[in-house]
């Protein structure tokens, strides 16, 4: 009996993740054109930015570059879709990753298509980088948004390897072929080589800000802000980081307008969470990454 009842148990479970999943799916928005007519793309980016598929449970949904740049290019080539609004829910992450998804959103943009950025709980660092090559940015009062900068973060564990035992045998080509392993300290000569890539980094990101934001902000205004601190929505507004203070559907309304779509105009999500992919346990391929002893990323995080 109890047998049964876990069978009928799990028999169950596969039965609603299946409707779930096939449920995503159909919402996530093909490339097919809605009956109707014109109508708004919704384009969700949730989580810390990655270019690879990430996510999981035991590492958190990240959002996923590809996915993102994917749903992008349906919009730009679905007629019926007139504008973009971009809901932004992330913290920044990888350099490259905002970078591409940013270069897609300009290409809509160029084919005529409004993009509009709504901010959620958070949308600093990447995350801005990625709102810059809208047409309008709304937060709410209370978004956390900013944290312009750069980050590269290194390990050293060279002393913990001291303690256990391991020595790291390394033949390399060229003098700086290790640089950023955790098992020794960086060379002054090194630190510069990654200040100097860091700086760079942070160079394209003004430009970036300076662009999406062209006459609403001096570099003068945004240099005393772009050390990585994080601000209010209102506070943005104040410095011209943002254009409006309003939530998801004062964003809805804003794309509408500025595309000259009717109120009714319907509104269809183009990506979402794909139930199964976020169950992959992505968090082995990071720890493996930790393993091999050399790890460097640039993060606007």
């Amino acid at each position: 009996m109890n047998k049964k009842l876990v069978v009928g148990v799990l028999v169950l479970f596969l039965a609603v993740m299946t409707i779930v999943s096939l449920w995503g799916i159909t919402n996530a928005g093909g490339r097919g054109k809605l009956a109707g007519g014109s109508a708004i793309g919704v384009i969700e980016i949730n989580g810390v930015i990655s270019g690879e598929t990430g996510g999981g449970l035991l590492s958190g949904y990240s959002a996923n570059a590809m996915d993102i740049m994917e749903s992008i290019r349906q919009a730009r080539e679905r007629e019926d879709i007139k504008a973009v609004v971009l809901r932004i829910d992330s913290p920044g992450g990888s350099a490259v990753a905002s970078q591409e998804i940013a270069l897609e959103l300009d290409r809509l943009r160029q084919e005529g298509k409004k993009v509009i950025t709504s901010m959620g709980d958070m949308c600093t660092s990447g995350g801005y980088w990625i709102a810059c090559s809208s047409d309008y940015i709304m937060a709410n009062g209370a978004t956390l948004t900013g944290s312009i900068g750069v980050i590269m973060q290194l390990s050293n564990l060279e002393g913990l390897y001291e303690k256990v035992g391991i020595k790291e045998e390394v033949i390399k080509s060229g003098k700086h072929k290790d640089m950023g392993s955790a098992t020794r300290t960086l060379t002054e000569e090194e630190r510069r080589l990654l200040e100097d890539i860091v700086g760079d980094s942070y160079d394209q990101f003004l430009d970036q800000v300076l662009k999406g934001r062209s006459g609403k902000i001096s570099r003068e205004k945004l240099l005393e802000v772009a050390d990585g601190r994080i601000i209010s929505g209102r506070q943005a507004l104040e410095l011209g980081l943002v254009d409006g203070i309003g939530n998801y559907y004062d964003a809805l309304d804003k794309a509408r307008e500025t595309a000259g779509l009717p109120e009714d105009s319907p509104v269809e999500i183009l990506n979402g969470i794909d139930f199964w992919k976020s169950l992959g346990l992505s968090v082995l391929g990071e720890l493996s990454e930790q393993v091999q002893g050399r790890f460097i990323e640039l993060r606007y995080q």
